[in-house]
């Protein structure tokens, strides 16, 4: 029997991928951070499900109850909140489950940062403007940062950065970035994207602090870049009219000849 891990994405349990549906569905053990995965998610369940919320778990409590189902010979979904590949604690739990012989697979979810940009109607990678995106947080209990990954590193890039679970520390985000963004920079922090109770608020970086309310909690993400808003970005080459490429060739002449011609 094999353990799923499965990104459940943002929060709208339709922003789920059809193959981490089908495999919730068709597994009679479903383990779930309770704490950040809805639990509308969960209506993707059969019936006569065991489902577990690991959030008051530990990791070797999490792991004995993979154990404990595969024993059983059950397959286990294991839910996290957004994309597996990052902030997830995945790595510990393969480990052990390499370390025990347990098979498991691994399905990716919609990442809260694609959900944030969707919910802003934003693209975070302009032409003309920043082509890069940075996903990174602050220090925080659980895992802190290497040095060289310091906000003020990524800043001198001119990146758009989406920086997770740090609105907490909002006032020490501002204090690193406005010698690099400058205090009319955009910035958007959307709290629980595509939760029912989404909440966005838009301001300059000198002016989020203002604007934020307390209730707006560690749950929200920040976007900052030139990129939130803009409209006077140029377009870019790939739907140009002159633009020569492979499947819409200028002239009669292959510009891009197959391999061995």
């Amino acid at each position: 029997m094999t353990i799923h891990f499965i990104g459940a994405g943002p929060g709208a349990p339709d922003l789920l991928t059809l193959r981490g549906r089908d495999l919730i569905a068709a597994s009679p053990v479903c383990l779930y951070a309770g704490s950040l995965v809805p639990e509308g998610v969960l209506a993707h369940c059969p019936l006569g499900v065991r489902i577990v919320n690991t959030a008051p778990l530990s990791l070797e409590q999490i792991v004995q109850e993979m154990r404990q189902a595969h024993a059983r010979g059950q397959d286990v979904a294991r839910l996290h909140s957004g994309d597996l590949s990052v902030w997830s604690a995945l790595g510990e739990q393969m480990r052990a489950l390499r370390e025990a012989g347990i098979p498991y697979t691994v399905t990716p979810g919609v990442p809260s940062f694609a959900a944030a940009a969707a919910t802003l109607g934003a693209e975070l990678t302009l032409p003309g403007m920043s082509q890069s995106v940075v996903l990174t947080r602050t220090s925080g209990r659980a895992s802190p940062m290497p040095e060289g990954e310091a906000l003020a590193n990524f800043a001198r890039t001119g990146a758009t950065l989406a920086i997770h679970l740090s609105i907490h520390v909002l006032p020490r985000v501002v204090k690193d970035l406005l010698p690099h963004y400058g205090a009319d920079c955009p910035v958007a922090v959307v709290w629980r994207a595509s939760w029912p109770d989404e909440r966005v608020v838009r301001a300059s970086l000198a002016m989020i602090e203002a604007a934020i309310a307390p209730e707006i909690d560690r749950t929200a993400l920040i976007l900052v870049g030139r990129n939130l808003g803009a409209v006077d970005f140029g377009h870019s080459r790939l739907y140009a009219a002159d633009y020569d490429r492979r499947y819409r060739p200028l002239g009669p002449v292959p510009r891009f000849p197959e391999e061995g011609e």
